[in-house]
């Protein structure tokens, strides 16, 4: 039986990755800059993936300036985003069902609960787990155990919804049901791990979702 939805919360619930890569390319374009869109865009949802944003401005480039010119656009992109399709409708649902709801991220509380309270979902949780609240963060699965442990749950009693392979496999790992999501800078990930793939949470209902794990218990 399922008895709670755990959600990730970046290119999820709203889209903060396309600002982000956008809020780059800002910069770049200001100060006259080449910007490989595509090298940004593979960085998305990876744990393993680094690389210098700035390298095209050459050494001597005062970084931190440049930082808090993208903060400033990525900002503003941020803050017109909408919260994504189907989010509103799933977590009314799961309310009405009386499921468990948490968050499960790789991003600050700060971050993660200020968004959340802004777009007027906070309420919706029971429980964030964020950065710092477990010993290693996703693709390990010490997140989203702490939102087991929270509940009291088993594995096979949760669903979780992610956008990247990194949260993907981080549920995976943690025995839970796993839907990925996958937006326009996260299409490319590899989820054959995952149980489902949709291409937005509007596509199924909660009825449909929770139905085709509970015959797989």
């Amino acid at each position: 039986m399922i008895r709670a939805l755990v959600f990730d919360f970046d290119g999820l619930i709203l889209d903060t990755e396309t600002p982000l890569i956008d809020a780059y390319g800002d910069v770049h374009a200001a100060h006259g800059q080449p910007f490989d869109r595509t090298e940004f865009v593979q960085a998305v949802g990876g744990h393993d993936y680094a690389f210098n944003p700035w390298r095209a401005f050459g050494p001597s480039a005062n970084e931190a300036a440049l930082e808090e010119q993208r903060h400033q656009h990525n900002r503003t992109r941020t803050l017109r985003q909408p919260v994504l399709p189907g989010v509103v409708a799933l977590l009314d649902a799961a309310r009405i069902a009386q499921l468990h709801l948490a968050v499960a991220s790789n991003s600050s509380h700060d971050h993660v609960e200020g968004h959340l309270k802004r777009l007027g979902l906070h309420a919706h949780f029971e429980f964030f787990a964020c950065r710092g609240d477990a010993s290693s963060p996703k693709p390990e699965p010490d997140l989203y155990r702490l939102v087991l442990q929270k509940f009291g749950l088993r594995g096979g009693e949760a669903i979780a919804f992610e956008d990247s392979h990194t949260g993907s496999l981080a549920a995976k790992r943690a025995n839970i049901w796993t839907v990925a999501v996958p937006n326009k800078s996260t299409a490319h990930h590899d989820f054959a791990h995952a149980d489902l793939r949709l291409s937005s949470l509007a596509e199924l209902s909660l009825a449909d979702v929770t139905a085709r794990f509970a015959t797989k218990a």
